[in-house]
Parts: structure tokens; C-alpha cells; sequence
């Protein structure tokens, strides 16, 4: 198949002295990317046969058929349009840059990462810093064939061989294309603004500050790629990455830009997804109640809740065993208290403090009976588990928040700063009828009290491990004993050794419980739409990242509760102390006709606004006039279009969409009708105006 098809409009880009050089490089490509498709298939299925092996083992294996699947499954969705274009270096050979690295049989590069260094210069060069080039050349690709080129020329000797120098047109002919349910590929045409957020390092945390069209998602989930790929620290053994998103219309229109990166190991989430109870919450009816909640001291009262079933208990007991009385003091307690490390959750050092307990009582026994059989005794000893079901109880996570929206005696004690009327204020009939406000109190409770069945989980697997050992132990004794078995090879001498026992214990066989794959901790987090995290919602994200390792992506202007502090002191208050803040300031989607009709909306509430300077024009003014043209003006149009302020319209298509401003924060739509504006207020109106990139149409009844 012929690599080019372009049309006879573009007849001068089609000589062969200007893309002769690149059809025989296309070639190349697809020989080899049958090759390494065979080769990889080949891979996957020789590991998928190999034995799976027990521990670190079967893990490896595991993550080396995701690895080739992932690999296989990105070569695949691709074929020619793997490569995004080609620089050439001031005296040197054509690099051409690909989705994905690739070499020829006989190692020869015919593809570089467009993440590694030597890629920087496509995203980079611009003609005030050509960064070494001569000059660039991007593709437009249409099922597999090259439907459109663009060169741009870096130095006046490299004129020659190029049909087309209108710089930037590849870019500005995508901005004008149609949009779609899901977010078009731009890889091709990030811009070197983008590209230089896209490559900073990831130690502390990055702020990318951006107004609209300015294409912080696209950073965000470039980023996300480019770091995985360019540093270590960051894979799923050291916690991986996790992607948290605004809203699922959002998650949903990114979908496929990571995988088509060929990452597909992100964890992506909204901060409803980080708690079970956030799929049926329920917004806070009152204001003011939202806003206690929304704070960091909140958050931390949940520790103060959950120490009060950890204290110690001031009376010693006697516990009998059958040839001895045992006396455990105060002490004893408080030392067997002890035992959980910082950071453990009760329910987890529940089974700490008694291993801990258990010790102390047989440190302190004096009469003859095996240890083994001593300890038995105890883990059957009524009045010693109903005085430590007492002491330390397990608890329920829901259960302790449900407490402080309801005991208020004990929400006066967790939280001592709140005053008699914000505690009246937090009281509610039903402290189980959840709203998104409580989900930071219930994530605190979730990850501090852990799971109810950890400890039950915990006891079954030492009584199934237990029982194995026991069993295990027996079959080896009589062997041993019997001396009927002799393998010549000291096998007997070695099942002796109390390792080479341990060795036996079946672990696939004892009690097991599912890993929640959004608890973390992860090597770092990629926040969008961050103006909209409160202080207690920041608490959930720092918990899952103890390196404090964060891109932060956002634009004040858009924040729906008011955003008049700097970055740096917003995050700074909420624990983040090393920061870094890049901002995008050029608006690459929204035409200026309706960039013009937005700045005054904004600036009228958030004076130094980061408004950004629109690029190009559109041709099209702002609409205005009356609801009754809706339905019309949508019949006319093409593309995807979205209308905003009327909850009851619907469309036939899933061309059209209905949302309301905050669904649709982060989205982009070819049309944006604004059905009666003055319900909103400045921002909501702001974020909706600036959605639009082709037309906005504004309707009042």
C-alpha cells in the first residue's frame, strides 16, 4: 500500500524529490512492526506456557504477560501513523519520531520514543530556540496513509526538499477540525509551551496553572506517559501512578489517550472512586455544613475518634491457665499496646497487640506445660478475649463517623475546636445518609481503621498456616522415623530443616482477601481540575502519596468556591511544601471572538485571572437571542455540540449532550449553546462560555 494519499488540492506536496526519501523509511517501518508483532506474539505465548511458579516468581511472570500484552495490544491499534514526523538535525540525518520506539532487524533506530531526549527537539524547537535543527516535518495521517504534511525551516540553507513552511499549520489545521465523544490525538502537535511542562522532573509537586484552551488535560496526560517512561521511581513496583480526574464524562473523554500512549497501568479515578461509599453520595444540602467539612481539622478528628478505642486498660487481670495463675498489670497492657507501628490501622494492629499480649503472658508462665500447648490454652481463654475485645474492639469505619454526626459529646471531644452551634450544625437525624462532603471524614475512617475482617482474615490464615505446619510436620516425622524412604541424596537430612518445611506451606491455599488498587501508596499523582479540591479532599490524595510527588493541574479562574489565595498558599496549608509553578498563558482552542465575550465574566469576580490570549479567530461571533431557536440551530449544525442550563432538554443523537457547567469542566464541544446564562453565577458561566471551539450561542427565554 502506498504509504501517501494525498489529495490532487495538495499535488505540489506529492514530487518525489519531497517524499520519496520518507515512502522508503515508511516501508522499513512496516517490516518491522510485522516483525516485532510476530515476535512479541511469539513471546506471549511462550510465557503464558512457562510454569507460573509461587511468589516473587508468579508475580514476574504475571507482570511480564501484561508488559507483552499492553506492548502487543499498542503496536496493534497502530500502523504507518505510529510515526508522528521527522526533524532533521543542522548537518546531520533525518530522526524520525514515532509513538513508540522501533528498530530494524540488523538494530538500526527507525523509530525514536517520542519521550526520550532525542524526541525533545520535535516538541521543542521554535525559531527564537531551534535547538539544533534544521528543520521539522509533520504528518497527518488517514487510515493508514500520510493525507497532509507540513515543514517547518529552521535555517535558510535547509530550504530545499520542502513544500509547505507555514509554521504552526499542522497544529492550526487540527484546532480546526470537528470534535468527538472522545479526545482527539494530539500528540503529533503538542507545543513547545506544553512540551517543556510535559518534561519536567517529578520530585515535589508541579502546578501547571492554565486558563481555558490552554491544554492543561493534555499535559496532564502526556505527562503521565513521559514519566512512567522516563523514570523508574515511578512503576508499579514503587507504586505507580495515579490519575484523578473531575467527574466520569471526564475520565470517559480521556479514556484512550494513555492507552494509546501504551500505558495502560494507570490507575485512573475520580475522588468519589477513592471511598465505596462515594458511587451513592449525595450533595451537601447546606452550605455551611459543606464548608466545616471541607477543612483539614475535620479530617484529623477521625484520629482522635479512633484513639479513644485504643487506650489501655488502668486494672491488671489474672489469667488462669491449667497449672498456673498468670497476673497481667497495667503495664503489661500499655506495653502490648504499643506494639502497632505509626500509620497502622486499628484493625490491623488489633492482631499486633494481642500477638504482643500472647508473649507477655508466657513470658511470665511458670509452670510445665509445652509453650505450644500453653499458648493454645490462652487463645481459647473466654475472660482473656472478652477482656481484650473490650480493650482494643474491632471497629467499623462507617460506624465511627456516624458516631460524630450523631453522639454529640463525642464530636465535642475529637474535635474540641468546634464551637456549641458547629457542632449542633454537624447533627444529623440520619449519620448514615452519606454526602460528598463526608467522603474526606470517611476515607480518613477507611484508611485508619482499616478493614473490619483484617483481623478475622488474619487469625483464619495463622490457624490454616498453623494446620499446614502441623499436617506437614507429621508426614516428615514418620518418614523420617520409619526409614523406609532414602533417596541417596540427603533428601531426608534436609527435611529436617525447618526452612525447607516453611518452603511447603501452600500460600494459594490459605484465606485471601482483594487489594484495593486505589489505596495506594503511589510514587506520584496527576491531579486535573485541582482549584476544585478543598483542604479535607487534598488529605485523601497526601495519604496516598507519602513522597508528596504531584502534577497539579488547574486554573483559579475556574474554581468553583472561590480560589482569591495563591497556589502556594493553598498548598502549602494542606501539607505540600515543595512546589514548583509553570503556567500556560496561550489559548489554543477557543477562538477570540469568544474569548472576548468570556474575560469580562471572569475578571469581574477574579480580577488577575489567568486569562489566556486565543491564538486564532474562529469567523463566527457570538450568537445571542432566544430559547426558542434551540432545537433550529442544533438542527443545522455538525460536530459535537453541548447544551448547558437546561436540565430537561434532550436529542435524539449522541451528538448532542445536556450538562450542566461542572459536567462539563474539562470537555470540549464544536458548539456551546448557554441556555439562560443568568442562572449561573461568574465562573459557572465562565467555564460553560469557554467550552466552545468553533461557535458559542447564548439563548435567554
Amino acid at each position: 500500500m502506498d504509504s501517501f494519499n494525498l489529495p490532487r488540492s495538495l499535488a505540489a506536496k506529492a514530487d518525489p524529490a519531497l517524499i520519496a526519501e520518507d515512502a522508503k523509511h515508511f516501508a522499513a517501518i512496516a517490516t518491522s512492526l510485522s516483525a516485532t508483532v510476530v515476535d512479541l506474539t511469539q513471546r506471549l505465548e511462550a510465557v503464558r506456557k512457562a510454569p507460573a511458579g509461587k511468589g516473587r516468581q508468579a508475580v514476574d511472570r504475571d507482570e511480564e504477560v501484561q508488559r507483552l500484552t499492553a506492548r502487543l495490544r499498542a503496536l496493534r491499534r497502530y500502523s504507518l501513523d505510529i510515526c508522528l514526523g521527522r526533524i532533521v538535525p543542522s548537518g546531520g540525518d533525518p530522526v524520525y519520531i514515532g509513538r513508540f520506539g522501533l528498530t530494524d532487524s540488523d538494530g538500526r533506530r527507525l523509530l525514536v520514543d517520542w519521550r526520550s531526549p532525542a524526541a525533545e527537539p520535535f516538541f521543542g524547537a521554535t525559531h527564537a530556540d531551534p535547538m539544533g535543527l534544521a528543520s521539522r516535518r509533520r504528518y497527518r495521517w488517514t487510515g493508514g496513509q500520510v493525507t497532509d504534511y507540513w515543514d517547518e525551516v529552521f535555517e535558510p540553507g535547509a530550504l530545499s526538499g520542502h513544500a509547505a513552511l507555514d509554521d504552526q499549520s499542522a497544529f492550526i489545521a487540527g484546532l480546526g477540525s470537528n470534535r468527538s465523544a472522545r479526545m482527539r490525538d494530539v500528540l503529533g502537535t503538542i507545543q513547545a509551551d506544553q512540551d517543556a511542562i510535559i518534561r519536567a522532573g517529578s520530585d515535589g509537586a508541579l502546578v501547571v496553572d492554565g486558563g481555558p484552551g490552554t491544554g492543561k488535560t493534555v499535559v496532564a496526560l502526556h505527562r503521565t506517559a513521559y514519566l512512567l517512561y522516563s523514570d523508574a521511581r515511578l512503576h508499579r513496583r514503587q507504586g505507580g501512578v495515579l490519575f484523578v480526574g473531575p467527574h466520569e464524562p471526564y475520565l470517559a473523554y480521556v479514556s484512550d489517550v494513555l492507552p494509546s500512549l501504551g500505558e495502560e497501568d494507570v490507575q485512573t479515578c475520580t475522588l468519589r472512586d477513592l471511598v465505596p461509599e462515594g458511587a451513592t453520595a449525595v450533595d451537601e444540602p447546606d452550605p455551611a455544613v459543606a464548608a466545616l467539612k471541607s477543612t483539614a481539622g475535620i479530617v484529623r478528628a477521625v484520629e482522635a475518634a479512633v484513639r479513644f478505642y485504643e487506650e489501655p486498660p488502668t486494672r491488671g487481670m489474672t489469667v488462669a491457665t491449667d497449672d498456673d495463675e498468670i497476673h497481667l498489670t497495667a503495664d503489661d497492657w500499655a506495653e502490648a499496646f504499643d506494639a502497632p507501628g505509626p500509620g497502622t490501622p486499628h484493625n490491623e494492629g488489633r492482631g499486633q497487640v494481642w500477638e504482643e499480649l500472647l508473649t507477655i503472658l508466657l513470658s511470665k508462665y511458670h509452670g510445665e506445660e509445652p509453650s505450644d500447648l500453653v499458648r493454645r490454652s490462652l487463645l481459647r481463654n473466654r475472660e482473656l478475649l472478652a477482656a481484650f475485645n473490650r480493650a482494643w474492639p474491632i471497629l467499623e469505619p462507617l460506624d465511627i463517623v456516624a458516631d460524630l454526626w450523631s453522639v454529640p459529646a463525642y464530636l465535642r471531644k475529637c474535635a474540641p475546636w468546634l464551637n456549641a452551634d458547629e457542632i449542633r450544625a454537624l447533627q444529623r437525624p440520619d449519620p448514615r445518609a452519606w454526602t460528598v462532603s463526608d467522603l474526606p471524614v470517611l476515607d480518613a475512617a477507611h484508611q485508619r481503621v482499616g478493614d473490619p475482617e483484617t483481623s478475622r482474615e488474619e487469625r483464619r490464615r495463622a490457624a490454616a498456616v498453623d494446620t499446614q505446619r502441623r499436617s506437614y510436620a507429621r508426614v516428615i516425622d514418620d518418614l523420617i522415623a520409619s526409614h523406609e524412604y532414602d533417596d541417596g541424596e540427603g533428601l531426608m537430612q534436609m527435611l529436617v530443616q525447618q526452612d525447607l518445611r516453611e518452603v511447603l506451606i501452600d500460600e494459594a491455599g490459605l484465606p485471601g482477601s482483594d487489594v484495593d488498587r486505589l489505596a495506594g501508596p503511589f510514587a506520584h499523582i496527576v491531579v486535573d481540575e485541582a482549584q476544585e479540591l478543598s483542604d479535607a479532599e487534598w488529605q485523601m490524595l497526601l495519604r496516598r502519596c507519602p513522597s508528596r510527588s504531584f502534577t497539579i493541574v488547574g486554573d483559579r479562574a475556574q474554581a468553583r468556591h472561590g480560589f482569591t489565595e495563591s497556589w502556594s498558599s493553598r498548598l502549602h496549608r494542606v501539607g505540600i511544601e515543595r512546589l514548583r509553578l509553570a503556567s500556560l498563558t496561550i489559548n489554543y482552542r477557543t477562538p477570540s471572538e469568544i474569548m472576548t465575550a468570556a474575560e469580562p465574566v471572569i475578571r469581574a469576580v477574579l480580577p488577575d485571572a489567568n486569562v489566556p490570549t486565543s491564538i486564532r479567530e474562529g469567523g463566527l461571533p457570538v450568537h445571542y437571542g432566544s430559547t426558542s431557536e434551540l432545537r433550529s440551530l442544533l438542527s443545522s449544525g455538525d460536530g459535537v455540540a453541548c447544551v448547558i442550563g437546561d436540565p430537561t432538554f434532550s436529542w435524539p443523537s449522541a451528538r448532542v449532550r445536556s450538562l450542566t457547567p461542572v459536567l462539563a469542566k474539562g470537555l470540549e464541544f464544536d458548539l456551546v449553546i448557554l441556555v439562560n446564562p443568568a442562572q449561573f453565577g461568574a465562573v459557572d458561566r465562565y467555564v460553560a462560555m469557554t467550552r466552545a471551539t468553533r461557535q458559542l450561542v447564548i439563548l435567554t427565554s
